[in-house]
C-alpha cells in the first residue's frame, strides 16, 4: 500500500501495515481523530520539519549535540513519521509505526515486541527523553535495539535529549511559558487560571 502525504490521508483513510486486517468504518474513524489529534500536537510543537528529506534532516543536525532530534514526514511509502536525531556517530533516522491508533519506533530487531506504543508521537518521544536516571538507561537501553540489529558493539545507543525548531516554527513567548507550567504540573485543570487559559494548557499537555 502506497501512502500519499500524511496531511492527504486525513480526509480519507488510515495508514496502516499491509499485514493489518480489512479498515472498517469505525477503525476509519478512530484513526481520523487519532491523526487529527497528533497533527494539531506537531503542528503547535514547532519540531515537526513536514517534508524535509533525509539530506536536509542531516544537513540541520550535522552541527547539534548529540540527543537533538526533529519529526519529519517519512519517505518510505509504508510510514507516515520519522524521528531524525543527532547520534554520537552522526545524524540517524528512525521510522516510526503508526498501528491501530498508536505510535512506536520501528525495529526489525528481536527486542520489537517488547517496545512501548503511545497513543501520540510526542507522548513516544517524551517517554525517551529526561535525565541520566537509571530508569532512563533503561529506557535508552530499550530504544538501543531500535536503529540497529546488529551486534552490540556495532549499535547506536539512542538518546533524545531537545528537539530543534524549524525557522517558521519557533515557539512563542506564551507556548513556552505553557511548557514550563507542564513540567512542574500535571494537573493543569486544578490551577486557578481563567478558562480560556485553561483550555490553552490542555490543547497542548507536554513538555517540549
Amino acid at each position: 500500500m502506497i501512502f500519499p502525504s500524511p496531511r492527504a490521508l486525513l480526509p480519507f483513510s488510515s495508514p496502516r501495515r499491509i499485514d493489518e486486517p480489512f479498515l472498517t468504518i469505525e477503525d476509519a474513524s478512530k484513526d481520523y481523530r487519532a491523526l487529527t489529534l497528533n497533527f494539531s500536537y506537531l503542528d503547535a510543537s514547532g519540531w515537526y520539519w513536514g517534508g524535509i528529506s533525509a539530506s536536509e534532516a542531516h544537513s540541520v543536525l550535522k552541527g547539534a549535540s548529540e540527543g537533538t532530534f526533529l519529526i519529519r514526514d517519512s519517505s518510505h511509502p509504508d510510514y507516515m513519521l520519522t524521528l531524525s536525531v543527532k547520534t554520537v556517530r552522526g545524524p540517524t533516522n528512525v521510522r516510526i509505526e503508526y498501528r491501530q491508533c498508536r505510535f512506536s519506533l520501528d525495529s526489525s530487531s528481536p527486542a520489537r515486541s517488547h517496545l512501548q506504543s503511545f497513543p501520540d508521537v510526542h507522548s513516544l518521544v517524551q517517554h525517551y527523553v529526561g535525565s541520566k536516571s537509571e530508569k532512563n538507561e533503561e529506557k535508552m537501553e530499550e530504544a538501543h535495539h531500535v536503529i540497529s540489529s546488529a551486534p552490540k558493539e556495532c549499535s547506536v545507543l539512542l538518546k533524545l535529549k531537545k528537539p530543534i525548531h524549524c525557522p517558521q516554527g519557533f515557539p512563542s513567548l506564551k507556548h513556552l511559558t505553557r511548557l514550563v507550567i507542564n513540567k512542574h504540573t500535571s494537573s493543569t485543570e486544578m490551577l486557578p487560571l481563567p478558562n480560556p487559559l485553561l483550555y490553552y494548557l490542555q490543547n497542548y499537555p507536554f513538555q517540549l
